[in-house]
């Protein structure tokens, strides 16, 4: 199941992701813009992204998504942006996609909800995408208890007995699209 975390590097849920995964040596990478480009500067080189030919955060974006086998966007409330982009892109390529909104879901439940969704999708590289922290404050720390939560699932470091299935509500699909043959969406 999964070995490596992609992401494209923006402050945030994209940080959180390729933190969670160091921190657990779990193996991460991605792509990001030419010039290592975030809202808060050049991202450090410690995290190992590869740079697009040119500061393009659409054909980042574009690239994360076919380099993974399948990615989880996080937001607060309703995609808009480049999480809507993602969600937009990943569907128009056939990608598996999840669509995790954190005011629905707390850290264990979404930490379930992406485990199953891994297993059934089978997916070996994820991306991780969605808000940048100035615009959801606080996802940072959200998403890096939630996809480090999943990690030591995943590794067996984390008892599979605390999750609990949650169903969503018809509310939650009619805001994400329901579900899809490649996984939730």
């Amino acid at each position: 199941m999964l070995h490596k975390i992609i992401s494209g590097g923006q402050t945030g849920a994209d940080q959180a992701g390729l933190d969670a995964a160091i921190d657990t040596g779990v193996e991460h990478g991605g792509w990001i813009p030419r010039g290592r480009r975030t809202e808060a500067g050049r991202l450090p080189l410690r995290y190992h992204l590869q740079e697009t030919r040119d500061a393009n955060y659409p054909r980042r974006t574009e690239k994360n998504i076919l380099s993974a086998d399948g990615t989880v966007v996080f937001t607060k409330g309703r995609p808009d942006g480049g999480s809507a982009l993602t969600l937009k892109l990943a569907r128009q390529h056939g990608r598996p996609v999840l669509h995790v909104n954190l005011i629905r879901h707390d850290r264990q439940s979404a930490a379930s909800l992406i485990f199953d969704w891994l297993t059934e999708n089978k997916i070996k590289v994820l991306n991780v995408a969605g808000c940048r922290e100035s615009k959801a404050p606080g996802i940072y720390k959200a998403v890096y208890g939630i996809v480090r939560l999943v990690i030591e699932a995943v590794k067996g470091e984390t008892s599979l007995g605390l999750f609990a299935p949650q169903a969503l509500s018809s509310q939650d699909q009619s805001e994400t699209g329901g579900f899809n043959h490649k996984g939730r969406s």
